[in-house]
């Protein structure tokens, strides 16, 4: 069998796992309703169920309605966030917005103690993080959020007109949000419009499950598009958009959310929800009859299942870690310990191989020790610090330290 045939062979295995869960979810979750109160909404298909993954690798995976179209509302809230934090800096944008679970409904009058609203993914929060993207006047603004959700998605997405208009005539709450924040310093223009509008529109983008699971894979992958390599946003601004998203993504189910799913993420009241198993992958699912928090009903319970099955919650762990030492030797005539370092090193890895490292340098009363990192894929910056350290230890106590294949740079400030 040949590479491709093995690869088409798994993936159909990815694609019929996901089909069997869309089917028992069809099968057993009805009810909900399709949001009406956008006037342009209430034509969806309410049978419309869809699922997509897409990994940090670049591999796409779906079944159900994938091709479906739909607007992503207010699943663009955290790559809208996102980019204002990588434009700004975090610390300028938590100025303006909070981190904080609202624990209301996602368009309720929700302010902390510094006139703040509570987070960036309810309304009013949203409108305040769109407010901050840095543009002349309102049609700027929506240019450079639609294109950085474009980057998010790799490809050019596209405005759905009437659900735009829809939204801006039925928009009254949300500007009266917008006034509250600007009444209270919060909002970063000078007038609602130039707020609400590039919001409205931002919320009127059309995507598909596959456009969301490859805007959440770009997020799961440190801000870089798995497919495009675009480096959309900074790793520190794709974290923190997780981090947000793990609490507050799903309003005032947020806390019932991380207990059954376990995994950053945002709906949107159009059906989408997009969410993410960071370093994995990112998952889009489509279903628009929506539960009473605002929440897709069957995208919910996709996500369960998945996550049930899958074992995906961010707080599963029963995975032995690999041993991060490919092989370690000793030169009984030199004395001399050499750690053939391997794979993926980040704290856990790091600290094994410390311990390796110690336990034969003593064992043998070593002279000179090697860390070999020929066979390293990537180091983090903590498991960086601590084989420095390490390093820097050996010498202290007269050994050679050798360091072959070395990221340039690890032996600065040793010796």
């Amino acid at each position: 069998m040949s590479g491709d045939e093995r690869s088409r062979l798994l993936g159909a295995a990815v694609d019929d796992a996901l089909a069997d869960a869309l089917g028992e979810v069809a099968a057993s979750v009805r009810g909900g309703r399709v949001a009406d109160y956008i006037p342009e909404l209430a034509d969806a298909d309410p049978d419309g169920f869809g699922v997509s993954i897409a990994s940090v690798l670049g591999r796409v995976y779906g079944a159900g309605d994938v091709a479906a179209e739909f607007t992503i509302q207010s699943a663009s809230k955290p790559f809208v966030y996102a980019f204002a934090s990588d434009e700004l800096g975090g610390e300028a944008v938590h100025r303006r917005v909070g981190v904080e679970p609202s624990g209301e409904p996602f368009n309720a009058i929700s302010l902390d103690a510094q006139g703040r609203p509570e987070n960036p993914f309810i309304n009013a929060g949203a409108i305040v993080t769109t407010s901050l993207v840095p543009a002349a006047d309102a049609d700027e603004r929506f240019a450079r959020i639609r294109d950085a959700l474009s980057r998010f998605a790799g490809r050019e997405l596209d405005l759905d007109d009437e659900v735009y208009r829809s939204e801006a005539v039925t928009g009254h709450r949300n500007r009266a949000l917008a006034g509250l924040a600007l009444a209270v310093g919060s909002l970063a223009t000078a007038d609602v419009d130039s707020a609400t509008d590039p919001y409205f529109r931002q919320c009127s983008l059309v995507v598909t499950t596959e456009d969301l699971a490859l805007m959440g894979a770009t997020l799961a992958n440190g801000g870089v598009h798995p497919l495009t390599r675009d480096r959309v946003v900074s790793e520190r601004a794709a974290r923190d958009t997780l981090s947000v998203m793990a609490t507050c993504g799903m309003y005032d189910r947020s806390g019932a959310w991380a207990f059954r799913v376990g995994m950053p993420a945002k709906s949107g009241v159009g059906g989408g929800i997009v969410a993410v198993r960071p370093g994995e992958f990112g998952v889009g699912v489509y279903s628009p009859p929506l539960d009473e928090a605002g929440n897709s009903l069957r995208g919910v319970a996709m996500l369960e299942a998945l996550s049930d099955r899958f074992g995906l919650h961010m707080f599963d762990h029963t995975r032995v870690p690999t041993s991060p030492v490919g092989e370690a030797s000793v030169d009984r005539e030199t004395r001399t310990v050499t750690l053939a370092l391997r794979g993926e090193l980040d704290f856990l890895a790091a600290e094994q191989a410390v311990h390796d490292a110690g336990r034969l340098v003593l064992h043998v009363d070593a002279r000179a020790l090697r860390l070999d990192f020929t066979d390293v894929t990537l180091i983090t910056a903590v498991a960086e610090q601590l084989l420095r350290t390490t390093a820097a230890a050996a010498e202290e106590a007269g050994l050679d330290v050798e360091f072959p294949g070395a990221p340039q740079g690890f032996d600065r400030g040793i010796g």
